[in-house]
């Protein structure tokens, strides 16, 4: 039986061929062989698939398209009661395990053998892939198309992007709600929470794997993960088959609160980032389970369920760390949970994270650092608070600025900067706990017996906010002094900068130009375009000591304007490419705030390529660099060079360049340099006057500073 023909729109023709929706409709004008709708409406057709596919490949284009989009076509266009969705993760794992030239040889078969070769391949790791039919491990012919795009997203974009791509239309179609993904950078810190030396991991909601892979980075060897999605828990096992391979890994589907696979397992330290807001958890048929030995949650306090399940799973001195939304610090009907927590020892710190820190973005979530309760262990007098949202504001100081693809905007996240303090904060509370130096609107431990009062509120900034008052008012004085001075400083350079002239009318109409995509360009020698390749699999450390590797520049970098400072022990890739005075940077993720796009300078040659960073590399004969950057950073161009749903990776192929002399280049450049001067300068004054705002606002409503008595008037005379 012949399978349907897949239907596509002209939205979706243009993110397969890598063009613009103005590039398709030109086509559909301009050339008469262009395919005809074949289903839909005369304003919304629809064409067939694989007609556009044969069409774009005579001209050349469907190479043109992000290997992410192309194998997220492929998957959005199979049909129905497939379920071989196990079958292509079994594939990712097993090409994930070849070199690049073995995978091209694999894709480049005729459909038949590639179908053939690729169920030999999944058949060899189908023990890894759980809960999976048989049949989900056979693929036929018909799957050629959507088993190359697999393998090009593999070799290209690396195994988790593919990964990432097969989860998400089980996910759409998945039932769970209020469940999100864990990024990289808060897996790592939660991680770092965790005492060293510990090997017996679990994650009763593990997800994607982000927890367990970063549990592995830090030399756990046990493993444990469930989770009532099983794309998730295939997606966990695949990636964890191939970053740590010598681990011993258990992953089960289901439901942890209601058939808890690991019922018997004391874990050493069990993290988690549970579903929120479910209100059916269970709460009437576990309302005598064992596990709630610090009262029974509420049926919206699924929360407090999994924070006790948790618990429940960790042996004496064990440790947890959960990642929870706010309302479970506060909500009332939590409050008796809370408070036996509390009372027992379980709280021993929580940590408020700034909003965009991880989904759902516009949360500010938290941090809960728990242990379970040792017998005649010494007593836990005190919870330490850390508001890391207010004391690292994002983008240190940036103010916001609009994103045209998302319709909000964020400053980016200073991942280093907030895990550093948190981590100072948190190492010297438990090497101390009764001596803990608290700082002032940032963190302060607190009695147990303070937190005890008719609200058991666990939100940091109202914690941290009390001790405010104990700032010295010389020292604040003092320091609310220097932030003047240098705001004033910075609000006159940025008069200079803003100073500028040299700027002329085109005339009636904008100009315009002819464009050229950066493939175009890079193909034709004009430069060069690199990224930071992902790590070959299986690649391990020889054990020997290295020289220092240099600083690696981040999307944070770029975003905030600062030099390199990324670590170059997470970068995990032998192949960064190092970054030379004159190279073009561009953030690979669209969205949040400050520029996307900025010229090397000296602070950042021989700096290493940190991760969803794209490098141009001009050649200067041909291509200015500041003119190069200043139209890459268009946000229109921007726009129309990105592709995907939730986040939106920028495709530096499909960026477009006017075809200019290079005199007129450099005339361009030059303005762009001007552009971006006046940006620093902004950026510096508004973080300096945010920061002297704080510094007067904490001062005045703490009693530290007095306002000063306002002058008489000059015209009043004796009273």
């Amino acid at each position: 039986m012949s399978q349907p023909t897949a239907q596509v729109t002209a939205a979706e023709i243009s993110r397969i061929a890598g063009v613009t929706r103005a590039t398709v409709s030109n086509w559909r004008r301009r050339h008469d062989d262009f395919p005809a709708p074949s289903a839909g409406t005369d304003t919304s057709p629809l064409y067939d698939l694989g007609s556009v596919q044969a069409w774009l490949h005579e001209r050349g284009h469907t190479r043109a398209a992000d290997p992410r989009e192309e194998l997220r076509t492929a998957v959005r266009f199979r049909t129905p009661g497939q379920g071989k969705t196990a079958g292509c993760i079994g594939l990712v794992l097993a090409a994930a395990r070849r070199s690049p030239e073995e995978t091209a040889a694999l894709a480049d078969l005729p459909d038949p053998d590639l179908a053939a070769r690729a169920t030999e391949a999944v058949a060899k790791v189908r023990a890894s892939i759980p809960g999976a039919g048989s049949t989900a491990f056979l693929f036929s012919p018909e799957d050629g198309a959507a088993l190359r795009a697999l393998l090009r997203c593999v070799t290209e974009e690396g195994a988790p992007a593919a990964l990432a791509v097969l989860a998400e239309r089980e996910l759409e179609d998945s039932a769970a709600t209020g469940t999100y993904g864990t990024p990289e950078p808060l897996a790592d810190l939660a991680v770092r929470l965790l005492p060293p030396g510990v090997a017996r991991v679990l994650d009763p909601a593990c997800g994607s794997g982000a927890l367990l892979a970063a549990a592995a980075r830090r030399r756990a060897t046990a493993l444990r993960g469930q989770d009532t999605v099983p794309v998730q828990v295939q997606r966990t096992a695949a990636m964890l088959s191939l970053t740590a391979p010598e681990a011993d890994v258990r992953l089960s589907v289901g439901d942890s609160l209601r058939a808890d696979a690991f019922a018997a397992l004391a874990a050493d330290a069990v993290l988690c980032n549970p579903p929120y807001g479910d209100r059916d958890w269970g709460h009437d048929e576990l309302a005598y389970d064992p596990r709630w030995a610090y009262g029974v949650p509420g049926r919206s306090e699924s929360e407090l369920a999994w924070v006790q399940h948790c618990l429940a799973h960790l042996g004496p001195g064990g440790w947890a760390v959960l990642i929870l939304p706010p309302a479970t610090a506060s909500r009332s009907s939590g409050r008796r949970v809370r408070a036996e927590l509390v009372r027992g020892g379980a709280v021993r710190a929580v940590v408020a994270l700034p909003a965009g820190a991880a989904p759902p973005l516009h949360v500010g979530l938290q941090l809960w650092i728990l242990q379970r309760p040792e017998p005649g262990g010494p007593e836990r007098k005190s919870v330490l608070f850390v508001d890391a949202a207010g004391s690292l504001s994002p983008g240190a100081g940036e103010q916001p600025t609009g994103s045209p693809r998302t319709g909000f905007s964020r400053a980016p996240i200073d991942w280093p900067g907030l895990t550093a303090r948190t981590l100072a904060h948190w190492e010297a509370f438990t090497a101390d706990p009764d001596g803990f130096a608290a700082e002032p609107g940032a963190a302060q431990a607190v009695p147990v017996v303070d937190l005890l009062d008719d609200l058991v509120d666990l939100s940091p900034a109202r914690q941290v906010r009390a001790s405010r008052t104990d700032v010295d008012p010389a020292e604040l004085s003092a320091r609310t002094d220097t932030g003047r001075r240098e705001l004033t400083e910075a609000a006159r350079s940025l008069l200079d900068a803003a100073a500028l002239t040299g700027w002329s009318e085109p005339g009636a109409s904008a100009r315009e130009w002819r464009t050229a995509t950066a493939s175009d360009l890079a193909r034709g020698g004009a430069l060069t375009l690199l990224r930071t390749a992902p790590e070959p699999k299986g690649a391990e450390s020889d054990g020997v000591s290295a020289a220092p590797a240099p600083p690696v520049l981040t999307g944070a970098d770029i975003a905030r304007g600062t030099g390199p400072t990324g670590d170059p022990a997470e970068l995990r890739s032998e192949s960064a490419p190092v970054i030379a005075v004159g190279d073009v940077l561009v953030r690979g993720i669209a969205g949040g705030t400050g520029p996307m796009a900025r010229v090397a300078e000296e602070a950042d040659a021989g700096a290493l390529l940190g991760p969803h960073i794209h490098l141009l590399r001009p050649d200067p004969a041909r291509l200015d660099p500041w003119f190069l950057a200043g139209f890459v950073d268009s946000p229109d161009n921007l726009a129309a060079a990105s592709t995907g749903s939730t986040v939106l990776h920028v495709v530096p192929g499909r960026l477009r360049i006017p075809l200019l002399p290079l005199d007129e280049q450099r005339r361009y450049g030059e303005a762009f340099r001007h552009v971006h001067d006046l940006r620093a300068r902004a950026r510096l004054a508004a973080r300096l006057a945010e920061e002297t705002a704080a510094l007067l606002t904490g001062g005045l409503t703490g009693g530290a500073l007095i306002p000063a008595e306002a002058p008489p008037p000059a015209d009043a005379g004796p009273a």
